[in-house]
């Protein structure tokens, strides 16, 4: 009788916990945002995902009635920024801003200090767009064939840049070589940002990123586009092949741009910013300005981008596996 009257109070206790730990959330999620919120983009300034972060930050500010601000920790192919989100105080006021990496990471990466599922919880998707290929106008070779020829003819001789080991810049590149059977080298940098820059100088002579990165400088003549990394090719450069049409059989990397928060953020906050996400990109002027930079505005539920999330983990270490893609 004595061990039954204990657990119906054990039970009582937990009960009554869970409820007010209800209750807290909910108190919290009516409080919350009343300071401004923190989106840690772990690119530089410059590249694809800071250029898409800036474009949702504004709108994002007024829906929530709180200023967003971007804060840039680059390093580590997005890893140092990100270790930095997953330790950050689970209030809603720190969000990870990042880019498809964050599934890519944990297959080349041995010992990241994050989970990147057990220490995150998906809030949304926000953009999808392709990588493009670009090259300095003075490098010799004008087409992607060309590339491949004068790779086969010095093994070891032409470099690529990317964002990051293990961005999706660094698997088209990596696909790109493995596919014609050529030895390429890859050279990371710490975003889109200061790898455009020292391509325009003639410092790497190609570089995969993604379009917003390097969109404005092949339009001004500053990089040449020489192919995309999707199935369809962009709207912004039309003219510009997909791998796939220049001979490169089942070739697509497919780059996303979503939003994070470190893992015991209350659901009614996540569920707040998931809503006022999806009405930003509803709005025409975020859809034109993502479409001006070669991106589509997505949006998704947290369930959704948690189920892309599990799927591409299970992807990519198959895919970094096959290529023998390591951080170097």
């Amino acid at each position: 009788m004595r061990r039954s009257n204990l657990l119906v109070a054990v039970l009582s206790t937990i009960i009554a916990f869970m409820g007010s730990l209800g209750m807290v959330q909910v108190a919290q999620a009516q409080q919350w945002p009343n300071k401004p919120i923190k989106f840690i983009v772990p690119y530089p300034p410059g590249g694809g995902t800071d250029v898409i972060a800036r474009i949702v930050q504004e709108p994002l500010s007024q829906a929530l009635g709180q200023q967003v601000i971007i804060d840039n920790r680059g390093g580590a192919g997005g890893s140092i920024g990100t270790d930095i989100a997953a330790k950050s105080p689970s209030d809603g006021y720190t969000v990870l801003f990042t880019l498809s990496s964050h599934t890519i990471n944990p297959a080349i990466y041995p010992k990241l200090a994050f989970d990147t599922e057990k220490d995150f919880l998906p809030v949304s998707l926000v953009a999808s767009l392709p990588q493009i290929l670009v090259a300095n106008p003075d490098f010799p070779a004008k087409s992607v064939k060309e590339v491949i020829e004068m790779a086969k003819a010095k093994p070891d001789s032409i470099a690529y840049a990317s964002v990051g080991n293990g961005s999706p810049g660094h698997l088209a590149g990596a696909m790109m070589a493995g596919s014609a059977g050529v030895s390429m080298i890859h050279i990371p940098y710490r975003g889109g940002g200061p790898a455009v820059t020292d391509v325009m100088a003639g410092q790497v002579p190609l570089l995969w990123v993604s379009i917003p990165a390097a969109a404005n400088y092949v339009k001004a003549g500053k990089l040449r586009a020489l192919a995309v990394s999707t199935v369809k090719r962009s709207p912004v450069f039309p003219d510009v092949p997909t791998m796939a049409e220049l001979g490169f059989k089942d070739y697509e990397v497919d780059s996303w741009y979503a939003m994070f928060v470190p893992a015991k953020t209350p659901q009614p906050i996540i569920d707040i910013l998931y809503k006022a996400t999806v009405k930003v990109l509803a709005e025409p002027a975020v859809k034109d300005k993502l479409i001006a930079q070669g991106a589509e505005a997505v949006g998704s539920t947290p369930a959704q981008l948690g189920a892309i999330v599990k799927t591409e983990l299970v992807k990519w270490k198959k895919v970094t596996k096959d290529a023998a893609i390591k951080a170097e």
